[in-house]
């Protein structure tokens, strides 16, 4: 019997191939599972340390010092905080004065290191000045070195400047290793400001110090925002110059305050974390509140004009 050509053509099932657009959307799908995977992965493992941080800082001795530990099932307490301010004879404690001298000393630095970095910024950015290339690395040379490099000399020359154990000491080298930091990160937010806004204003009247006062100055609020976040936290958590410049429980800072609760027999590990909390709470907070502008700071410069 004859067979037609679209009986031929139809007499099993057409073999189902997926497009070359289906076979790409497959691979992306499964290259974006592994990606969050592996990125979840990560952040468990870098996230872990803080969450036990946390957990410590909120147990019970006997259930800190559990064997195996006891990551749920535990008693809740807020002891340590309360260690952490209130000291054994229910005044203040020595965590708290470190805590409200890292305050001081570390806002203190970032505002003076943020004043001066600025204007230093803008000068090098509007103004052409003889062997500025080699000037910008002199500045960015002093921070090459690690702190523990120079701590001596600067330990001599504070000593005969009277400025051991003081907070003005501190301060002023915080702010003298900052204020290098702020300059080129600064100038990379001054670059990306139109020079003729500045001199608009000026054909308006204006001074030059006035027109970067009004108009470049207000342009500069993110960058001047992430600049401080940055040099906040160096001067918050510097823990070289503090040990060594200082020695009295009325000026050292939180940093060398928590490490000396490690140490001894025994360890109240509940208080350590207790304190690491709270110490690390300050710079969280002020990122927070900043953050609008932290953001808009650290992407500037992402598209070139």
């Amino acid at each position: 019997m004859a067979v037609s050509v679209d009986e031929a053509v139809s007499a099993g099932p057409a073999p189902d191939h997926p497009s070359p657009a289906r076979r790409v959307r497959r691979r992306g799908r499964g290259r974006s599972v592994l990606e969050v995977v592996l990125l979840t992965a990560l952040a468990v493992v870098m996230l872990f340390p803080v969450l036990w941080m946390i957990e410590t800082s909120i147990k019970e001795n006997r259930d800190v010092y559990a064997v195996p530990a006891e990551f749920f099932g535990f008693t809740v307490t807020l002891d340590h905080f309360r260690d952490v301010f209130v000291g054994a004879d229910g005044g203040r404690s020595a965590l708290s004065v470190a805590f409200l001298n890292s305050v001081v000393v570390a806002g203190v630095s970032t505002v003076l290191a943020t004043v001066l970095g600025v204007p230093a910024a803008w000068a090098y950015s509007r103004f052409t000045l003889k062997a500025k290339k080699d000037q910008l690395f002199f500045v960015l040379s002093t921070r090459f070195m690690p702190p523990v490099v120079v701590v001596v000399p600067i330990f001599l020359m504070y000593r005969q400047a009277g400025l051991i154990d003081t907070k003005l000491g501190l301060i002023l080298i915080y702010a003298a290793f900052n204020v290098p930091f702020t300059i080129w990160m600064m100038k990379g937010f001054v670059d990306e400001v139109p020079a003729e806004y500045e001199d608009a204003a000026m054909l308006d009247g204006y001074s030059r110090l006035q027109a970067f006062w009004k108009f470049t100055l207000p342009l500069l609020v993110p960058g001047i925002a992430a600049t401080a976040v940055f040099a906040l936290i160096f001067s918050w958590n510097e823990f070289v110059f503090a040990i060594f410049l200082t020695s009295s429980d009325e000026v050292r800072t939180a940093p060398p305050a928590i490490a000396g609760l490690i140490g001894g027999t025994t360890v109240d590990w509940g208080l350590v974390a207790a304190a690491s909390v709270v110490f690390a709470l300050p710079v969280l907070v002020f990122a927070y509140l900043v953050r609008r502008h932290l953001v808009a700071g650290v992407t500037l410069g992402a598209v070139r004009r």
